[in-house]
């Protein structure tokens, strides 16, 4: 096959879908590609046909330009997709398979991977730790929204599904495990939630509503969600979730309305360095979710931070915020001998457990994040609404896999 159709980083604000060369079980040179990781032989990987890739929150912030991604990057870090071809040093899966693809690309022989630390892998990007398809600093590894992609060290990274027809039949729901159902589960793990918490989530974005959705399934007793987005705020309550507005004053006043004290067990921050200030018309203010979540969370809880935190932000509010150097108020978090938990979600460690949660009816995260099907072509249309605050987690849909198919 000579062509694949797939979705393009231009210029802040703009993506497009056009054509680029169909995948071999070799990294190419192109945009983003560290020199080091051209021309490397991945006979450890496959070709996937795609059959679901989703706009996440990340790529939105190289989409308006809140990073060094070069123009010509190919997105897309959220992958689920049917096996066309295996490299020669592929033993456990087959053509046919279908798979979930971590969004973390680990080689499962470093050190980091040994102790399931997937997220920052020694060996598959020689400018840092850690990999991820299709964004920028993570290797140059092609992205995933695409018609075809290919995965290194497969038998290691891809989660196969263990029946083709049922995971035809919750492609939506499985979809999320490739980033923002793991992600969200991380943050709240990291946050020492379980049964009977009380937990806060800042953000209401997908992340955030998957996050909402972890608590409940690890039982909480109280969820409650941030934010100031009154559609993403109605998606939270669409599913037992309490919420907070942060544009109408203290967020420890509205917290004490529902709890009847002003503070929580454990907090996750899914904004990250984006984050606005709280109150009516409020600009941005990097460090305002990390500062609020060590005001409301209880002395000797913890913070689960999955919201992005970048070394290099080109529309940082100030040079500070542009070296990604914020102004934390740690004295306050040491003072209540607070637990921080920062980083890429190690998708790994958790994604069996969470398909085996959506395959035995635990839980339906497409829903709760209003998973929206879209087409490949109308990509750039679905990046544009998201970046107005549409309370929706698109769903591209390269090959109709997932036609008429609606969240349960």
């Amino acid at each position: 096959m000579s062509g694949n159709r797939a979705v393009a980083y231009l210029k802040p604000g703009a993506v497009e879908v056009r054509t680029i060369d169909y995948p071999t079980l070799e990294l190419k040179d192109g945009p983003g590609v560290h020199p080091d990781n051209v021309g490397r032989m991945c006979r450890h990987g496959v070709i996937l046909k795609v059959l679901a890739t989703n706009i996440c929150g990340s790529d939105q912030h190289m989409v308006r330009g809140r990073t060094t991604a070069p123009a010509g990057l190919v997105l897309g870090h959220e992958i689920t997709g049917e096996i066309v071809e295996r490299g020669p040093d592929v033993e456990f899966l087959d053509v046919g398979d279908i798979v979930s693809v971590p969004f973390n690309i680990a080689c499962g022989r470093c050190r980091n991977c040994k102790e399931r630390k997937t997220g920052i892998c020694l060996n598959v990007n020689p400018a840092r730790p850690g990999a991820a398809y299709g964004y920028v600093d993570m290797g140059g590894w092609v992205g995933g929204q695409a018609e075809f992609v290919m995965v290194p060290y497969a038998d290691f990274n891809a989660l196969k599904f263990p029946d083709r027809d049922q995971a035809r039949e919750k492609l939506l729901d499985l979809t999320m495990l490739s980033d923002i159902f793991p992600t969200g589960f991380h943050g709240v793990v990291s946050s020492g939630a379980g049964v009977g918490s009380t937990v806060y989530v800042a953000g209401a974005g997908p992340v955030g509503l998957a996050a909402a959705a972890s608590a409940q399934l690890l039982g909480a007793a109280a969820v409650i969600v941030g934010d100031l987005n009154a559609e993403r705020l109605a998606q939270a309550r669409s599913f037992g979730c309490e919420t907070v507005d942060v544009s109408q004053g203290s967020v420890e006043d509205q917290i004490a309305q529902i709890l009847g004290e002003p503070e929580v067990d454990a907090a996750v921050d899914a904004v990250g360095f984006e984050a606005r200030a709280h109150g009516k018309d409020a600009g941005e203010a990097p460090a305002t979710v990390l500062n609020s979540l060590m005001g409301l969370t209880r002395a000797g809880g913890a913070l689960g931070i999955p919201g992005l935190y970048v070394t290099d932000d080109p529309g940082g509010v100030d040079q500070d915020a542009q070296t990604g150097t914020l102004k934390v108020r740690l004295g306050l978090g040491w003072a209540k001998s607070h637990t921080l938990t920062t980083g890429q979600c190690p998708v790994m460690k958790y994604h069996r457990g969470l398909m085996m949660a959506i395959l035995h009816e635990r839980v339906h995260i497409a829903k709760a994040v209003n998973a929206t099907v879209i087409g490949l072509e109308d990509a750039p249309a679905g990046y544009a609404d998201f970046d107005q605050g549409a309370s929706r987690k698109y769903v591209l849909n390269p090959h109709g896999a997932l036609e008429g198919v609606q969240p349960v």
